[in-house]
């Protein structure tokens, strides 16, 4: 098992240095603190990959690079991602809830981001070394919002392309 970067200590106070722990991030995600109503993940997508097409229909995201250079694309659905932006460093991405999304990362060298995501999305303290274990938790249902997190009434499930 993977040593976590940042110790996710679950819904209490916590300050860390996120800058550092992003650009210090080698797994594709590693969830870094769980609260109640929103979380905090680490990214890092490999140069020619991508954090994959998805929209997530009750979850707001705010992304931000701290290292690296990419492309977000952004739309209606799957097929009419009509927003693009290449981003680099310095730069955030803000991706409403509903709305289909994919960072690709352009660069020659590792993409590293953090999300923020309101509601909590994923297990706490939950790594995901690659895109593929990633897939495999969520396809098995080993990825779920610990019981704490408030969730919404209905939640409706993560779309992906």
């Amino acid at each position: 098992m993977s040593k976590p970067i940042v110790q996710d200590i679950g819904p209490k106070p916590n300050a860390f240095d996120i800058e550092k722990a992003t650009k210090d991030n080698s797994h594709y995600r590693e969830v870094a603190w769980s609260g109640k109503f929103l979380q905090v993940t680490l990214m890092s997508i490999e140069p020619g990959q991508s954090i994959g097409l998805e929209a997530h229909p009750d979850t707001d995201q705010f992304l931000r690079v701290d290292a690296g250079e990419g492309k977000c694309k952004m739309g209606p659905a799957k097929d009419q991602l009509d927003f693009e932006q290449d981003v680099e460093d310095g730069w955030c991405i803000l991706v409403p809830a509903g709305t289909w999304h994919d960072v690709v990362n352009t660069g020659d060298k590792p993409l590293r981001l953090y999300a923020i995501y309101a509601p909590v999305h994923h297990a706490a303290g939950k790594i995901h070394p690659t895109f593929d274990d990633a897939e495999k938790d969520e396809e098995n249902g080993t990825d779920e919002p610990p019981g704490w997190s408030v969730q919404p009434p209905a939640a409706r499930p993560d779309k992906h392309a």
